[in-house]
């Protein structure tokens, strides 16, 4: 497994501290992986890419031998195998993506973040741990001051993504391919695009193939270079 990187993270707000201890399930469970694994971060992931980004993904939360092991997000497993190739597609990032966080890969006019910060077990964060990180999110949201657009990935990071906006769920019910216009809490317009999560489970169930992961994205380069 990759060991993460010494760069600073392109976080545009500030995150979580290392040793957040706001939801205890989680710090102990950190605290359990830095003594198995003290090669690996072991703590909040930041957002990463462009902080003059048009677009924010928003994911579910780190892998733990993915984004917990290497500091950035969908690095290291397959859904980030999936994403960074269809970002480098779509001319939303520049570079090589070789799944490790030094590769040297940039997004652009994009930026890459998770509804909940830290690795939870069995990759499944609970309602209280959604909600206590849901600031985070929000503080995210909040400062990119050109977003645009936001893709949530899966459904869960679309409820969470909703409540960081003031929105009530029923404003943009969760659909695969749906594009929703909506308003940003400082009032700007936003739309907000959805995806089935990039995940392994979907992918080699049909749940989600590239080609239904690259219409979405082709629906987002569209919007972003419409006049």
């Amino acid at each position: 497994m990759p060991k993460p990187s010494v760069k600073p993270s392109a976080e545009p707000s500030a995150g979580p501290g290392r040793d957040c201890p706001l939801c205890p399930r989680l710090a102990a469970f950190r605290a359990e992986n830095r003594l198995r694994r003290p090669d690996w971060r072991n703590a909040p992931v930041p957002s990463f890419g462009d902080p003059q980004a048009r677009l924010l993904i928003v994911g579910l939360a780190p892998g733990l031998q993915g984004a917990n092991a290497t500091g950035r997000p969908f690095t290291g497993d397959w859904a980030g195998d999936l994403l960074y190739e269809t970002l480098l597609a779509f001319g939303l990032a520049r570079g090589t993506y070789a799944e490790r966080a030094d590769d040297g890969l940039e997004l652009v006019d994009c930026m890459v973040t998770n509804a909940v910060r830290c690795v939870p077990p069995q990759n499944k964060p609970t309602p209280a741990e959604m909600a206590t990180c849901r600031p985070f999110l929000a503080d995210a949201i909040a400062a990119l001051p050109r977003l645009a657009a936001i893709l949530v990935l899966g459904r869960i990071a679309h409820e969470s993504t909703l409540r960081a906006l003031g929105r009530k769920l029923s404003a943009a019910p969760f659909a695969h391919g749906m594009a929703a216009p909506l308003t940003r809490p400082d009032g700007r317009d936003l739309t907000l695009f959805a995806s089935y999560h990039c995940s392994r489970y979907n992918t080699n169930t049909g749940v989600l193939t590239p080609q239904m992961f690259r219409a979405v994205f082709a629906d987002i380069r569209r919007f972003l270079d419409a006049p």
